[in-house]
């Protein structure tokens, strides 16, 4: 996403993941929109409102203006593969965060963040974990440039945790 934005000229800020932080941050930045993973749209011109409606609208209006299928207009957009949403129940949340935190850190090329909860970052890939803010579980995102790399490791950071 990051990328996708700087090609047109915008500037991404990420956030935590929540209504509350995202429509706080847009504010701050004047941000003309903000975006979950999870499916979840806010527009500025619609109050900083989550609006899968008025996402869908944008997405037909784009879709009749390029008049090409939507597989064309998406193509350029489509530069990972994403694991989804993974959930996993754990009775130590923290300790997971940690211990795969211990086992990523001294990976060479890797770099760690806490924005919210642990964010891997290589070449090729990354991953999110973090705890739910809703319910008692582990949500795992990864995404990589091939489908080989983001099976390797989502497989690799579930092993952990599920162990």
């Amino acid at each position: 996403m990051q990328e996708v934005v700087a090609e047109h000229g915008g500037k991404s800020v990420r956030s935590r993941v929540g209504h509350s932080y995202i429509k706080k941050l847009m504010a701050e930045t004047d941000a003309v929109f903000g975006g979950e993973h999870s499916g979840h749209f806010y527009f500025r011109e619609f109050w900083k409102a989550d609006s899968g409606m008025l996402a869908a609208l944008h997405a037909i209006a784009a879709l009749g203006e390029a008049d090409v299928p939507l597989s064309t207009l998406l193509a350029p957009y489509n530069r990972y593969i994403s694991s989804g949403e993974v959930n996993s129940t754990v009775s130590d949340a923290a300790g997971s965060v940690a211990k795969i935190e211990g086992i990523y850190s001294s990976m060479e090329g890797a770099s760690i963040d806490h924005l919210d909860g642990l964010t891997v970052t290589a070449d090729s890939w990354w991953f999110n974990l973090r705890a739910s803010n809703t319910e008692p579980l582990l949500r795992l995102n990864v995404e990589a440039d091939s489908q080989a790399k983001m099976e390797e490791i989502r497989d690799s950071v579930l092993a952990i945790i599920r162990a």
